[in-house]
């Protein structure tokens, strides 16, 4: 594993420059990111470039066996362009630019901006390619599908569009215009989805199509400047920082066009008291490994407490540093850069905290921090370590869209049975896959596929070929209710899954905060809450129903036989309960050995590597555990990871 930072040479005055870079060696730092929002100082005016400080500071990490990750500063154009060009700003959905003063304010579609971005891309592709301290490229930051409003993303709106269904009638067909009498009758009466009305009050099939058509914009600016990175610097790896933010692009198809998936890991550093809360971000780092199934780096880890956009958070307790360094190593990751070398005293980031504070005096995160790096070259042996995984689960960013476009009931998201399901399985040490749900299923023998809400046909028969040829397949609610365009199928829920599952629902019920007892044929009683189904079987057995509420005796959860293998049916959102008795139920049943007996908030994943296993094993908790595994005592201080090798 390798350990970086990401430094802002730019922000601090030279003589500190050459103290850092010897202090990172000393420490056993392997890599530094830089430039990330530097282009007013890589071009101070309009084709004036100046590469001479950032050429300084490359070298001095090189001379120090420090590789250098360069970063296309598109993020923040400089000054000057706005004011020469105002209309690259990003426009908001009342129509007025987004004020400037933070960052990601210009638009990745207007003609100019793309000109200019383009030019300081090139320029700085050609001015590295032949330094070997350089070792890959990190495009922009944290690019998100964003949502403008300017002329030039309506005309290309429309255009994509016209391309996607050819005639305006056969999109009027498509999305349901006739409703509201909303059919179009030209393609300039088409625009983005202006105003404060909530996205549920409009049209879901035209919503889905704008979040499609708004990631797919972000994809293209990004693969854009990954062609000229590889045409001018060639040879060098090229990605893109992520998270989980609130208009995510569909990772699946933005990584498809670059070389590894980077992603920016802020752990939680106040845990939460609720022991329903699936804080950890194992299934983040889980996701992130599966967006291409192969390691990954973080490009942004946390290294102390946060603060800017709301005031600042406790900072990370003892031990949080490393452990959760090593949590991302343990799910995949092979390169770990920590956000950010030194806290900021300028800018609105300066209570976002790094690794040595405002003192310039290292203290207790920084002594954490160093010997993280001791420990992570001790488990050079294990990099590119194999994940074997014998589970998996599906997510689709359609889904992901159509649940934020149409909230179905207070409480109730997406991701949360997805988290769930994938607590469950971890916590009986297994490792877990998050895949796209187009990504084949050989090799896998159970798959979770949680709300499969917009319905997709090639991927519905892949799940019923997995089952009839032995697999395990765990359906929940809300699947089968959309069509690809966001509008409800006329069929008993769960639609095209019906017959695999061998139940129906004859009503359904959003309960949203209310709960309903739901009790197993073992006698064993959970909760439901947020949705129920009201189920009645076809070829399915009863495995627990309501106990509460009008639809008391009702089935809840089922499981059918299908071909050769085993199909269950959740019709409801549990509590943890619910998915850790079925969960345990599907891994007997598949034969799959597992460690039942894990404590509460004890994670363990497998790595392999030329004939050597390690398992991880992570207390992520802020109490020590002691506890028996394999025969041999464990004892866990809190956010301790023990590494055992076979």
């Amino acid at each position: 594993m390798r350990i970086g930072v990401d430094y802002y040479p730019e922000h601090w005055d030279r003589t500190l420059w050459t103290a850092d870079a010897d202090l990172m060696r000393e420490t056993g730092v392997k890599l530094v990111r830089l430039a990330e929002f530097a282009w007013c100082r890589l071009e101070p005016r309009d084709g004036a470039f100046d590469f001479a400080w950032l050429d300084e500071a490359v070298a001095l990490f090189a001379a120090r066996g420090i590789d250098v990750v360069l970063c296309t500063p598109t993020s923040c154009p400089p000054m000057w362009l706005y004011e020469k060009h105002p209309d690259i700003v990003h426009v908001e959905k009342d129509g007025t630019p987004t004020n400037l003063g933070i960052r990601s304010h210009r638009c990745v579609t207007n003609p100019t901006f793309l000109h200019y971005a383009d030019r300081i891309t090139i320029e700085m592709a050609k001015h590295y390619a032949d330094n070997p301290a350089v070792v890959g490229w990190q495009i922009d930051n944290e690019l998100e599908a964003y949502f403008c409003y300017c002329e030039h993303c309506i005309g290309k709106y429309r255009a994509w569009l016209q391309k996607k269904y050819g005639t305006v009638e056969n999109l009027n067909r498509a999305w349901g215009n006739v409703v509201w009498s909303g059919e179009y009758s030209s393609w300039t009466q088409i625009r983005p989805p202006y105003g404060s009305l909530p996205h549920a009050w409009q049209n879901p099939a035209y919503m889905l199509d704008f979040y499609r058509f708004c990631s797919e914009n972000v994809i293209d600016f990004s693969n854009r400047q990954a062609a000229q990175l590889r045409t001018h610097c060639p040879g060098r790896p090229v990605t893109t920082n992520v998270w989980f933010c609130e208009h995510m692009p569909d990772f699946y198809n933005q990584f498809a066009g670059l070389d590894f998936i980077s992603y920016d890991n802020y752990p939680a550093t106040r845990l939460p008291g609720d022991p329903e809360s699936c804080y950890s971000h194992a299934f983040h780092l889980d996701m992130m490994r599966g967006v291409k199934r192969q390691p990954f780096w973080i490009m942004e880890q946390l290294s102390g407490g946060k603060g800017c956009w709301a005031p600042m958070e406790k900072p990370p307790l003892p031990g949080m540093i490393k452990g959760y360094a090593l949590q991302a190593f343990a799910h995949g990751a092979d390169t770990v850069v920590h956000f950010r070398w030194r806290t900021a005293n300028i800018g609105a980031e300066m209570h976002w905290h790094g690794l040595i504070d405002h003192s310039n005096v290292p203290g207790r995160r920084f002594d954490e921090f160093a010997d993280m790096c001791k420990t992570a070259a001790e488990l050079e042996k294990l990099q590119g370590a194999e994940i074997k995984a014998d589970v998996a689960i599906l997510f689709s960013f359609d889904n992901e869209y159509a649940f934020k476009i149409q909230p179905q009931t207070d409480g109730y998201y997406y991701l949360e049975q997805l988290q769930r399901l994938h607590r469950a399985f971890a916590g009986l040490g297994l490792n877990v896959d998050i895949i796209g749900q187009h990504e084949k299923l050989d090799g896998f023998r159970i798959v979770c596929s949680p709300e499969m809400y917009v319905t997709d046909a090639g991927v519905a028969q892949r799940l019923h070929d997995f089952a009839a040829q032995g697999g395990t397949v765990i359906l929940t609610t809300r699947s089968g209710v959309k069509d690809e365009h966001n509008n409800a199928l006329m069929a008993q829920l769960p639609g095209t899954y019906r017959d695999m599952a061998g139940v129906h629902a004859v009503e359904y019920a959003p309960i949203g905060w209310e709960q309903v007892p739901v009790a197993f044929d073992d006698g064993t009683e959970v909760h439901a809450k947020q949705w129920c189904d009201i189920l009645e079987t076809d070829t399915a057995e009863v495995l627990a129903r309501y106990n509460g509420d009008y639809f008391r005796g009702a089935p809840a959860i089922t499981r059918n036989l299908y071909g050769s293998g085993r199909v269950y049916y959740i019709g409801t959102v549990g509590t943890q309960p619910l998915y850790d008795h079925i969960t345990r139920m599907a891994v007997k049943e598949a034969e799959l050995s597992c460690i039942p007996d894990l404590p509460p908030r004890v994670e363990l994943v497998t790595r392999t590597a030329k004939g050597v296993t390690a398992r991880f094993i992570f207390n992520n908790d802020d109490q020590p555990k002691s506890f028996m595994l394999d025969g041999q005592p464990i004892t866990l201080a809190p956010f301790e990871m023990n590494v055992v090798m076979d």
